[in-house]
């Protein structure tokens, strides 16, 4: 490519913008600068240098509750985006998660001389299959995040690509486990089990009592036995509430290096199912996964759900490497169980470890980073298109 490309990026929520920053990065190193951005992004995605067309926080909302007030400055965002696209004539755009707005653009943008890439495949391999043959009327490329996903859409025409999974850069493996003991004055030979109750109040509320509960059960065992509970901002008021009542005066931590420190130190964790796991894979924590929400949504999510398991671990692998303990299983006497269990036996605490890392090599440990995986293909589609454009 001889002229700078200009590639216009959307991002709608905080992962999307770690993800479109890294992409940026990478973009710049393998052009050696010569490449354009505009869009809308967040903070990571402007210090490289897009200037957002809008604060990306007029996308960044959840649930009926939230969408509804605020549908007429979406609405408005989404002509504006699109206007923007038509005007700048970019030589692709790519759009990142937040799938309810960034298909509505992409449809808008359909077959106006540009190509339209999606960054973070939607799960289509756990319900919705019918989604992979609606997109691709639509989109032209899918930038996976898992290694099984690029044939559910390969299926129905859309090229995809994997290009890895974030986690594998989170840095949740760096942590200092010594460290953080010391810094608390837990002994280097107590049992240290970390609490990770969830992100969502959903989560929170169902699970925080259900966890508390459990460790009152290990405390009775190993009554030596210290807890660390990691939250996250939008749910630190309920999880500090909630711990008053737990016996052992847990840590609370809430800082991302803090967590790392907790992951590293921690002899075992229970916690809500979600990306976290990986993150506990990548720091060798020995992990059960728990989760529980309202009976009738979860019954309409049986329906939906088309997965034998909920850890992203398991899923990798293929099979149950980390306990799940979901809806009725999810009791204090057998969460207790099995966390005892993972602290007294050396054994299974390797293999959940070692597996646990083959996993997170299928998700692009110790290869290339996943933005300049990213990077690399999206240049590649703007050169395939402009030649076959007679550029």
């Amino acid at each position: 490519m001889t002229a700078a490309p200009l590639v216009f990026l959307i991002a709608g929520e905080p992962s999307g913008d770690v993800l479109g920053g890294r992409l940026m990065a990478s973009l710049n190193h393998l052009t050696g600068g010569r490449v354009r951005f505009a869009g809308v992004g967040g903070p990571n995605m402007q210090s490289h240098g897009l200037t957002s067309l809008f604060p990306m926080d007029d996308l960044t909302v959840m649930g009926v509750a939230e969408v509804l007030p605020r549908l007429p400055r979406i609405l408005r965002r989404l002509r504006q985006t699109v206007a923007a696209v038509k005007s700048s004539c970019p030589a692709a755009v790519v759009t990142i998660d937040a799938p309810d707005f960034s298909f509505r653009v992409a449809r808008r943008l359909k077959g106006k001389g540009f190509p339209l890439i999606h960054y973070v495949a939607p799960t289509v391999w756990a319900w919705r299959p019918g989604r992979a043959r609606v997109i691709a009327a639509f989109l032209d490329h899918v930038l996976a995040l898992l290694p099984f996903e690029p044939p559910f859409f390969e299926a129905e025409g859309l090229a995809s690509t994997f290009v890895g999974h974030p986690v594998v850069e989170s840095g949740a493996g760096d942590g200092d486990g010594a460290a953080f003991r010391r810094l608390h004055g837990i002994d280097p030979g107590a049992p240290l089990v970390c609490f990770l109750p969830g992100s969502r109040k959903s989560e929170v509320g169902p699970l925080m009592p259900i966890f508390g509960e459990t460790l009152a059960r290990l405390r009775s065992g190993r009554p030596d036995l210290r807890a660390v509970v990691a939250t996250v901002a939008t749910v630190s008021d309920a999880v500090t509430a909630a711990i008053r009542d737990w016996p052992a005066a847990p840590i609370m931590v809430s800082d991302t290096a803090e967590k790392h420190g907790a992951f590293a130190a921690a002899d075992a964790a229970l916690a809500a199912s979600g990306t976290v796991a990986l993150e506990l894979a990548m720091a060798s924590t020995p992990a059960v996964i728990a989760y529980k929400i309202n009976p009738l949504t979860a019954f309409l999510v049986r329906q939906l759900i088309k997965v034998r398991y909920v850890n992203l671990i398991n899923i990798v692998l293929d099979r149950p490497v980390v306990p799940e303990f979901l809806q009725k299983d999810c009791r204090p006497e057998k969460l207790a169980a099995a966390i005892d269990y993972l602290l007294g036996d050396a054994e299974s605490r390797a293999q959940q470890i070692a597996a646990g890392r083959d996993a997170l090599h299928r998700l692009g440990l110790d290869g290339p980073p996943t933005g300049e995986r990213a990077a690399r293909v999206v240049l590649d589609i703007i050169e395939r298109y402009s030649i076959s454009n007679g550029g």
